[in-house]
């Protein structure tokens, strides 16, 4: 072939090459600009280049939290001409993509107008409008502190970042997905709290194993929530930087009609519409793949979020239905983790550590640069500050020397002299203005010089030692988790997702007999029911998936009850529940689900207790988080839930209990480690619109952290202490485990007695427990925690432990 070549004459000459030769260089040159600045993320700020120049210059145009919404034309226009010589299309896609609350953890861009949904694409540029969310600000923030590179953009005019300060890890937060040549990225979401706490365990401790990582980050954590089960492939790609895991939409059988059940998808796996869901059934329907569905509705709306119900036929299993849903739609996906990424300028694919690591070095080195900027700033002040001391205390001489001079250059070289002043230091007393000469000016250019030998002293600290430095990083890391920290969303199930219960019903009879159960709610709000008679023998703390919280004895056609922080009773079938299997040696909640997707709850509404809704039923007793107790006779309403106690403003149950004996002893724990015990007996049953009466004095600034009804023989407390500026969730604190026998009995009302003596850095109870021996715990993935042997003492200090801890409870069953 024949290819055109002008030499330094500026002559055209004409070249014979061969065409392989032209097809390898040509091909070549586009993998490489598509591989490093396109389609890849950097692993220290997790941006592709076109997300990295939308955000610099979104942050050199102004365009901030605090300021008005523009056009996203604008800020297309301004990265295109500027920094990013491509379409405006492929702009403003990844603009809108890092605005889009259901595509990242943590959005980048605060929209204005129609962003698209999961659906649909967005509305043009030139009708939507944008500004930098408050993340992009931590994303950005120090560019001018000399904390990261810069290099010339496309035509040499102006420069750009090579990598952006990032002051939260946005690769493993937000994610990124990308399609290069000859590879590609793929990698999920993950919570930041999570992540932070992770990133201080490394930081500390560098030989940290992939285990020890998961128990900070036990698995991705989607901005569409939805369950993840099975937990093995993602413990391959936090080993090899390559896995494989399937997420469930989340579900619940509801009575949507007076007449039928139905199903109720509340959250839909990573990136899946409800549109496609929809479309997907209504072609099963049409080919008889699936058959008794009666209808299907989106209910979705801005107010309450996502809802799409599948009304099911009279007669036709729910459960069953549900399976296969999940088996022939996109309710269930799967999602492949390929963790790549640009390292040094190179593709790498990172497992877990790697990605944590290389972000940490990252923040390391831009911290030790501002650092190095600020100090020299600080410095090159204070040599002024003390020049213009030095002429005040002076200052007749120095105007004398002034007045006396011919020009500037003789005025400063004889104050150079006269005084031993620098040429810096001469130039700026010549160029104060005379308003400065004041003694008020002296006493301020005293007070800002000692501030700033006190500021050099300690920016000198972070720059002659590692530690103090790691210390910077991980309290940076703190405060971020603080500003952008939300709960998980997304619920982590080891079991392979098909609950025992239905298995079983495709094996034998649709209809489940009526038959003695017991009901089963775990510390991670799981349930589940048993069904058998006899009383199940708990497992002594083995491997399993969580300690237990509450359980009560039913039937399988009866209803039960959810004792909930509203001081409510929700009420419950336990036909509706998935069924575990009755082995001899263990509880294992493995095949439960949340409690979420089988009852409706109100904002902050938590779960606390079960309880029976049938003529065995006996009274309640309920503790709030001010100290209010309360015992109730059993009401029963024909309602799906009623309140059973009159809460005040700011106030919530804390611990909620179905009370069959009287000689049981309420206990209350506090804040301050006081725990109070008097006898059930005490307490005078009210109705239901009673508020309770006082049950434990409390010091200023206290408040209760458990209540409970317990038996004192073989019961044992738990207390988790720690420090209440601590990121939640993050703190392992010390944990102390004693007999319950060790405390005395006082009266109601009373302020009870001491439980936990505070170490240095510790101020309150996280959380505590009291129930019947040996205590369990577990994290908040569920992961079962050892407790330490028994404390003899009772007002004695904490031991630590490996991981935070969640909730404490038993595998008794009595």
């Amino acid at each position: 072939m024949a290819k055109k070549e002008i030499d330094e004459d500026n002559a055209e000459r004409i070249l014979d090459i061969e065409v392989e030769q032209e097809m390898e260089t040509s091909f070549l040159e586009y993998a490489y600009s598509v591989i490093y600045s396109r389609a890849l993320p950097d692993a220290r700020d997790g941006l592709k280049p076109v997300q990295r120049r939308i955000l610099f210059s979104m942050n050199d145009m102004g365009i901030k939290p605090d300021r008005p919404h523009v056009k996203s034309a604008r800020v297309v226009g301004q990265v295109m001409g500027v920094l990013h010589p491509h379409g405006d299309s492929a702009i403003y896609d990844a603009l809108v993509r890092i605005a889009q609350p259901w595509a990242q953890r943590l959005p980048l861009i605060d929209g204005h107008g129609n962003f698209g949904s999961l659906d649909a694409g967005p509305a043009a540029m030139r009708y939507t409008e944008c500004r930098m969310a408050p993340a992009a600000l931590a994303m950005t923030q120090g560019l001018d502190e000399d904390m990261v590179d810069f290099r010339p953009n496309y035509d040499g005019k102006e420069s750009e970042p090579v990598v952006l300060p990032a002051a939260f890890p946005n690769l493993l937060v937000n994610g990124s997905s990308g399609i290069a040549v000859g590879m590609a990225t793929n990698m999920a979401p993950h919570n930041l709290i999570e992540v932070v706490g992770g990133l201080k365990h490394l930081l500390t401790n560098p030989e940290a194993s992939t285990d020890d990582l998961m128990k900070y980050i036990p698995g991705p954590d989607l901005p569409t929530g939805g369950k993840i089960i099975g937990l093995d492939g993602i413990r391959d790609a936090y080993d090899t930087g390559r896995g494989l895991f399937k997420i469930r939409a989340t579900t619940r059988i509801e009575q949507v009609s007076p007449r039928r059940k139905g199903i109720v998808v509340t959250e839909l796996p990573y990136m899946i519409g409800p549109e496609k869901i929809l479309e997907q059934i209504k072609v099963l329907m049409e080919k008889k793949t699936i058959t008794g569905i009666a209808d299907t509705k989106d209910l979705t709306d801005l107010s309450h979020g996502l809802r799409l119900v599948i009304e099911v036929k009279n007669g036709i299993n729910p459960e069953l239905l549900l399976e296969q849903l999940f088996k022939h739609t996109k309710m269930e996906d799967s999602f492949s983790i390929n963790a790549v990424a640009l390292v040094d300028g190179q593709p790498h694919t990172l497992t877990l550590k790697e990605l944590l690591q290389v972000y940490l070095d990252h923040r390391l080195e831009v911290t030790i640069r501002r650092t190095h900027f600020q100090l020299n700033k600080a410095s090159d002040r204070l040599h002024l500050l003390e020049g213009l001391i030095i002429a005040i205390l002076d200052i007749d001489d120095v105007i004398a020397i002034i007045r006396s001079s011919d020009d500037v250059g003789e005025a400063r070289t004889r104050l150079i002299e006269a005084f031993e002043l620098t040429e810096v230091q001469a130039t700026y007393i010549l160029d104060m203005q005379l308003r400065r000469l004041t003694k008020l000016s002296r006493i301020e250019l005293e007070t800002e010089r000692d501030a700033l030998n006190e500021k050099i002293r300690d920016l000198q600290v972070i720059v002659d030692d590692p530690a103090r430095l790691k210390m910077v990083v991980s309290e940076e890391l703190d405060g971020i988790g603080q500003q952008f920290g939300t709960p998980r969303r997304t619920i982590l199930l080891s079991d392979s997702g098909v609950s025992p219960a239905t298995v079983a019903l495709t094996k034998g009879p649709i209809e489940v007999p009526d038959g003695p159960c017991w009901v089963f709610l775990s510390s991670a709000g799981l349930i589940a029911r048993m069904d058998t008679d006899e009383a199940p023998v708990p497992d002594g703390g083995r491997a399993v998936h969580d300690c237990l919280m509450s359980v009560v004895r039913a039937r399988t056609r009866s209803d039960i009850g959810i004792l909930t922080s509203l001081g409510r009773v929700v009420r419950l079938g336990a036909i509706e529940l998935p069924s575990v299997p009755h082995t001899s040696t263990a509880v294992n909640l493995q095949g439960g689900v949340p409690l979420k997707e089988l009852v409706v709850l109100e904002p902050n509404e938590k779960p606390l207790a079960l309880t029976t809704l049938d003529e065995t039923t006996c009274g309640w007793a309920l503790g709030t988080r001010k100290g209010v107790v309360k015992r109730t006779n059993p009401e029963i309403i024909s309602k799906d839930a009623w309140e059973i106690i009159r809460l005040d403003d700011s106030d919530e149950v804390v611990g909620a209990v179905e009370l069959r004996d009287e000689s049981l002893d309420l206990v209350f724990v506090s804040t301050d480690s006081s725990l109070l015990r008097f006898p059930a007996s005490k307490v005078r049953p009210q109705g239901r619109s009673g508020g309770g009466m006082a049950g434990i004095s409390l010091s200023p600034g206290a408040s209760v952290v458990f209540f409970g009804a317990v038996r004192p023989e073989g019961s044992e407390v738990v207390t988790v202490a720690g420090s209440s500026g601590a990121l939640p969730g993050t703190d392992t604190g010390s944990v102390k485990v004693t007999a319950f026998d060790l405390y005395p009995a006082k009266g109601r009302a009373t302020g009870g007695v001491r439980s936990h003596r505070f170490l240095k850095g510790e101020d309150t109870l996280h959380l505590a427990w009291v129930g019947p021996g040996p205590a369990v715990a577990s994290a908040s993935s569920g992961t079962p925690i050892p407790l330490p042997d028994r404390d003899p003492r009772r007002d004695g200090s904490g031991t630590s432990v490996a991981q935070p801890i969640a909730g404490v409870g038993t595998r008794q069953v009595s």
